[in-house]
């Protein structure tokens, strides 16, 4: 994974987000495995937001 600094800080987020607008419509335990392989593949950007504009 590679990763960029968030702009004047020293924090390090991973150059892909994962959005988690899709997760209400999956099972509670199928969600928790989908984010969970997001961050085991270094994925550190979430995404939250209630909708897209």
């Amino acid at each position: 994974m590679k990763y960029r600094t968030l702009g004047k800080t020293e924090l390090k987020v991973s150059s892909i987000s994962f959005g988690t607008l899709p997760l209400p419509a999956l099972k509670r335990e199928e969600a928790k495995k989908v984010l969970n392989e997001a961050l085991n593949r270094g994925i550190n950007f979430i995404d939250t937001a209630r909708w897209i504009m």
